[in-house]
C-alpha cells in the first residue's frame, strides 16, 4: 500500500514538473483536447496563462506545419496509402482537392475554426500537396490559431468551474475524467463529421 502511495506521489510530481511539456505534446498530437485541458488547468491554478498559451500555440502551429510538409513531400501517394489511419479516404481526398484551388483561403480559415469538419488533416495536407504558399498558409493558421486556441482555452476554463467546487484531493481524478470526456466528444464529432456528405 505504501509503495502505491509513493508511486502516485511520484506520478503527480512528474505531471507537475512536466505540465508545459505535456501540454505542448498534447497540442501537437491531439490538439483540441489538450487545449481545453490547458484551460481546465488554468482555472485550477496549476499553470500560468502565457506559458500555457505559448506552448499550446507552438504545438498547434508545428502540427499544422507537419501536415503541410506531409502533403508537400509525400503528396497523394502517402495519403492514399496511409490515410485510413487518419480517417482520410480517397473519396474524401478527391472532394477536398476539387474545391481547394478555387477556395483555399476560405477552406483553410473555416477548417482552422471548426476542426476541419472532421477533415482537418486532409485539408492541411492538401494545402501542401497543392503547393499553397507556405507564408500564406502559416499566416492563415497563425491568425486563426490565436482565435481558436483562445476559444478552446475558454471552454476548458469554464468547465474548470465545476472542479473548483470539488475538494482539492479529488481534483486530479476529476481532471482526468473531464479530459476523457473532452476526448470522447472530439473523437465522436470527428468520426461523425468525416462520414457526413458535404455537398
Amino acid at each position: 500500500m505504501l509503495d502505491l502511495v509513493h508511486m502516485i506521489v511520484a506520478f503527480v510530481a512528474f505531471l507537475e514538473a512536466s505540465k508545459y511539456g505535456l501540454l505542448f505534446l498534447g497540442s501537437y498530437f491531439e490538439g483540441s483536447v489538450a487545449i481545453m485541458t490547458g484551460g481546465l488547468l488554468l482555472r485550477l491554478g496549476h499553470v500560468d496563462f502565457w506559458p500555457m498559451y505559448l506552448v499550446l500555440f507552438a504545438g498547434d502551429i508545428l502540427s499544422d506545419l507537419m501536415w503541410y510538409c506531409i502533403g508537400y513531400f509525400g503528396a497523394r501517394t502517402f495519403l492514399l496509402r496511409y490515410g485510413k489511419y487518419f480517417n482520410i479516404t480517397a473519396p474524401i481526398l478527391e472532394k477536398v482537392e476539387g474545391k481547394f484551388h478555387q477556395y483555399h483561403l476560405r477552406i483553410l480559415v473555416i477548417s482552422k475554426l471548426t476542426m476541419g469538419f472532421g477533415l482537418a488533416t486532409a485539408i492541411l495536407a492538401t494545402a501542401g500537396m497543392l503547393r499553397v504558399s507556405l507564408l500564406r498558409y502559416l499566416a492563415i493558421n497563425i491568425l486563426c490559431g490565436i482565435v481558436w486556441i483562445g476559444f478552446l482555452v475558454g471552454i476548458g476554463y469554464y468547465f474548470g468551474n465545476v472542479l473548483v467546487s470539488i475538494p482539492r484531493n479529488f481534483q486530479i481524478g476529476g481532471t482526468i475524467v473531464m479530459v476523457v470526456v473532452f476526448f470522447v466528444i472530439i473523437r465522436v464529432s470527428t468520426v461523425y463529421l468525416s462520414k457526413y456528405e458535404w455537398n
